[in-house]
């Protein structure tokens, strides 16, 4: 029976159900474990959350009634217990060791030097050690034991030695399974982290500061201070997440490589690092080298911190073989990020207006090096950020860097305070048009609203003429300014009038024939550029480069764009609800569509070029809805939404009669059991590729099997 059907038929048991039997208490604690499974790691909702919560209901409270019915791994544990008036202390059966750090690649490269010579009496003439190389992620290390299958023990690494037992704050954690699936050692020890996510770590502070506390510092801090709660039901509210990354003591066998102990652990329905690599060959610290350097550019890319990289060698023969020195193990190494946080003086507030209108307090420093570049602004976000971590003019302050984005001003020193400091005053009137500012309700930023504000329009035409979008040769952030100042340009279509006022450009002091001759022929020659070069030059809010070029393989005119539906623009791969509500409200002011239709007829193009058009073949998908599901065998759903939308289909979540087709992967889920109710063609990679393709569907483009009903002893229990 499926899920969706078993859920149901117990829900209307229930009802005639006054004593349950044990039977039925484990068949609804086996169905609210599978509908858990569903919904957190496959992100599927077998029924709607009302009915989960009826059976999630009836559980706890036949639990609570009869000790007798409690077990250690129900799902019941997930909302946490009573609270604690203190955490025991465990001692580890084997120390959490530290690692030993490397800063450079040639530290790197130091270290694979000692591990060669440290397995010299065992390599083979030549042979190098393969490596593996795992995100060292940001958070808390955990030892989570368990016994035939069942967590019984989670403890902090504490001192290496002794850490404290949260068991359960941990079983709290959704990503923990409770019960191990397939079949586990009678006893084992898994080591990994737990942390919070970013995008977890935000909403989390937006509500502390709403409720009128103290936010938190950070992602780190805010997944070590939830796991010590002493309510279980605070940390279950923090939603954090858990990777594990190893094995400490263990009965039976284990694999013989870290790499095959990671795809085992996943088998046994633990999370297991995503962005794992293994590395052999003549020279495999070289491929280590750059993968630690690629990550040390892409990490703000990722939805979790990341500090550095860890470097283990491969076989754990070998990893016995060179031991420990002092408290860090010789096989392994912790590539570390460079440092990008330093302290300095701010020393005055600035305050800017963008070009949407919103004031950005900026910070002025005292010069200060951050991760080897020399930073003497940073930003403050807006007013409430200033004033919930009260930083004041005068303060010694902690200043990050992350990636490309410009510095923050992440604290104040407030022991290093003085007396001298003063208190930020946020304006109230636009500094450059002298308007008054508003704040709109449930809006962190004050804005000027003024339509004329030249500081606004200054940036627009700087934007709108810079490389990345209309690349307007002859007019530089200097030309856009003064044009701004002395009248000439008060809209985006005055760009495109300026050669009718040749003759007043030529009585501007700097503004010699030559120059105006090439600035006019830059103006004319940027109405051909591209229209998603158009699109990212209007400064919607969220639409940079890469939105803008999205759009436009989806639209093939402005117009089209500006009639697309919210719902629509969300189903183009890569747009998500805050960029296509942006784009969507952006259209509807009749300013913006008038500025656009004024561009079209100065003859900007607005309709895309042939090659700005889906891959040739877009139409074999024309108007069609799929919705994707399971695990494809060479791409994920993401690679697979893009062929889709860039076949002109349209990919949703949800499977209704409106669905063309399912593309199904393995562990499809109830979505799959959905499409076979409603009669929706069920399709795989293989068929979808021959579809966009034009050719025959093979022999290997076989169609999923239903998934066979599961219980908890034979798939585990991960939620």
């Amino acid at each position: 029976m499926a899920l969706a059907s078993r859920a149901l038929d117990l829900l209307a048991r229930l009802d005639s159900t006054t004593t349950p039997d044990p039977s039925l208490v484990r068949e609804v604690r086996e169905v609210v474990r599978d509908l858990a499974r569903a919904y957190y790691t496959e992100g599927e909702s077998p029924i709607g959350d009302t009915q989960y919560d009826q059976l999630f209901g009836a559980l706890q409270a036949w639990e609570q009634a009869d000790p007798d019915l409690r077990v250690a791994d129900s799902p019941t544990h997930r909302v946490g217990g009573s609270p604690l008036e203190a955490f025991e202390k465990v001692r580890h059966p084997v120390a959490l060791l530290s690692l030993g750090n490397a800063f450079s690649a040639d530290d790197l490269r130091a270290w694979y030097d000692r591990v060669l010579n440290g397995l010299a009496d065992v390599l083979d003439e030549g042979e190098r050690p393969a490596l593996v190389a795992e995100l060292k992620i940001d958070g808390l290390a955990l030892a989570l034991t368990y016994e035939n299958g069942v967590l019984v023990r989670a403890a902090t690494r504490g001192n290496g030695e002794v850490g404290e037992n949260v068991t359960r704050n941990v079983k709290t954690i959704r990503q923990v399974p409770l019960r191990l699936r397939d079949d586990p050692p009678v006893q084992i020890e898994v080591r990994g982290e737990a942390y919070m996510k970013r995008s977890t770590f935000e909403a989390l502070n937006e509500a502390l500061v709403a409720a009128g506390e103290k936010p938190i510092a950070n992602p780190r801090n805010g997944a070590a201070g939830s796991l010590r709660q002493l309510d279980s039901a605070v940390t279950a509210s923090r939603r954090l997440s858990f990777w594990a990354y190893g094995v400490g003591p263990a009965t039976g066998g284990l694999p013989a490589t870290q790499h095959g102990i990671l795809d085992w652990l996943g088998t046994l329905g633990l999370p297991v690092p995503d962005n794992r690599q293994r590395f052999e060959g003549e020279d495999p610290i070289a491929g280590v080298v750059a993968l630690c350097e690629q990550w040390a550019e892409q990490r703000d890319s990722l939805d979790y911190e990341i500090d550095g990289v860890v470097v283990k060698v491969d076989r754990l023969d070998y990893q016995r073989a060179l031991g420990e020195v002092a408290n860090a193990p010789r096989w392994a190494v912790a590539y570390k990020f460079p440092a990008r946080e330093a302290t300095t003086q701010l020393v005055d507030v600035e305050h800017n207006v963008g070009r949407t209108g919103v004031i950005k307090p900026l910070a002025h420093l005292a010069p200060v090096d951050v991760g080897g570049v020399t930073v003497s602004r940073a930003t403050l976000h807006n007013e409430d950020y200033i004033r919930e971590r009260d930083i004041r003019i005068g303060d010694w302050v902690v200043v990050k860097r992350a990636g490309d984005v410009i510095p923050q001003v992440v604290k104040p020193i407030v022991d290093e305070r003085t007396g001298d400091e003063r208190a930020h005053q946020m304006p109230t009137e636009c500094p450059s048009c002298g308007e008054p500012l508003v704040r709109l309700e449930g809006e962190a930023d004050t804005r000027c609203v003024s339509a004329t504000c030249p500081a606004q329009l200054k940036r627009l035409v700087e934007h709108f003429v810079s490389r990345g979008a209309m690349d307007i040769d002859g007019m530089g952030k200097k030309s856009a300014y003064l044009l701004v100042d002395l009248g000439f340009i008060r809209s985006l279509p005055d760009v495109y009038r300026l050669a009718e006022r040749r003759d007043e450009l030529l009585e501007i002091v700097g503004f010699q024939e030559k120059k105006v001759e090439r600035l006019l022929s830059g103006i004319e020659a940027s109405k051909a550029r591209p229209l998603s070069r158009l699109l990212f030059g209007l400064g919607i809010r969220y639409v940079g480069e890469t939105v803008a070029q999205q759009l436009v393989s989806a639209y093939a005119t402005l117009d089209d764009l500006a009639a697309a539906t919210q719902d629509e623009l969300e189903a183009v791969f890569g747009i998500g609800p805050e960029t296509a509500q942006s784009v969507s409200e952006w259209f509807a002011h009749d300013d913006n569509r008038a500025t656009v239709d004024e561009l079209s007829r100065l003859g900007v193009r607005t309709e895309r070029l042939p090659e700005e058009a889906p891959a040739e073949g877009a139409a074999v998908l024309e108007g069609k809805t799929f919705v994707i599901t399971g695990t494809l065998p060479t791409m994920s759903r993401a690679e697979a939404k893009a062929l889709i939308v860039g076949a002109g289909g349209k990919v949703t979540g949800s499977v209704s009669k409106k669905t063309d087709a399912l593309l199904a992967g393995e562990a499809a889920g109830s979505k799959l059991d959905k499409a076979n109710e409603l009669g929706v063609e069920v399709i795989s990679e293989a068929e979808l590729l021959a579809r966009l393709a034009g050719g025959p569907v093979g022999d290997e483009a076989e169609l999923p099997a239903a998934p066979a009903e599961s219980t908890p002893e034979s798939q585990g229990e991960l939620f």
